[in-house]
Parts: C-alpha cells; structure tokens; sequence
C-alpha cells in the first residue's frame, strides 16, 4: 500500500521474514535510508526490490550495481536514479538482461548506448537504439 507510513514501513524492513521485507523494499513510500539498508539483506530478492525502488538512493544503486545477483544488477540498471557512470559499466555486464536495462535506461550516455548498439544480443541494440539519448545520425 503506497500510504503506508514511513515509520511502519521502516518497522517492516527489520522483519524476520524475507516476504515482508520484500514487500517492504518495493513500497514507494519507503525511506532512502531504510532503502539502503534493504540494499545489504542477505536475500537478493530483499536486495532486488531495493535496487527496482526509485526511491533508493544512487549511492546505494552503484552498490547494487556490483551485485553477485543478476537480478539485483538487472533492477540497478533500470533504475532511473542509477548514475550515467554506473550505467556504462552495467553495459558491460557478462548477463544480457543487465544491458538490456542499462540500454533501456534514460540516464544512459550517447557513447554508453553506441557501444550497446554493438552488442551480440539484438534485443540489446533494439533498446539502444530506441533509447531517446541515442544520437542520430547527421
């Protein structure tokens, strides 16, 4: 629930079930720095819903960023508050559902998306080049 109170959501991140902090993670009402908290659960879906969270922080994204879940890499990629730099990075990720998102992101540099439309997977350079940072062509 979006009016959720801040102060039950935060109460809610420290449950001892990873459902509840799930749910809790993906509230748009939950607090930056309860976010980043989230970011550190031993669950990677704890982790994911926090990095999918436009309310997280982009400190707390370049982590998520660094992930060893794909998952929570992918999210991080999607994020619209994940950083140009960070996004460049992800475009370099070994899985292709993290470029997918970094090529699909609106922070996502020119020259980021100009390497991505050279990727070996097509839905990649679909999304880079439908990325509205894309340059045209003059």
């Amino acid at each position: 629930n979006p009016k959720t109170p801040a102060e039950v959501l935060s109460e809610l991140a420290n449950d001892r079930d990873w459902h509840v902090r799930i749910n809790a993670a993906r509230n748009p009402n939950m607090p930056a720095e309860t976010l980043s908290e989230l970011a550190k659960d031993r669950d990677s879906e704890v982790r994911s819903n926090a990095a999918r969270n436009q309310n997280t922080p982009a400190e707390t994204l370049s982590e998520l960023a660094k992930d060893e879940d794909w998952l929570v890499r992918s999210y991080a990629a999607r994020n619209p508050k994940t950083p140009a730099e960070v996004l460049s990075e992800l475009a370099e990720d070994r899985d292709k559902r993290v470029r997918i998102n970094a090529a699909r992101n609106p922070n996502t540099s020119a020259e980021t998306l100009a390497e991505l439309a050279k990727d070996e997977i097509c839905v990649v350079r679909i999304y880079a080049a439908n990325n509205p940072n894309m340059p045209k062509k003059q």
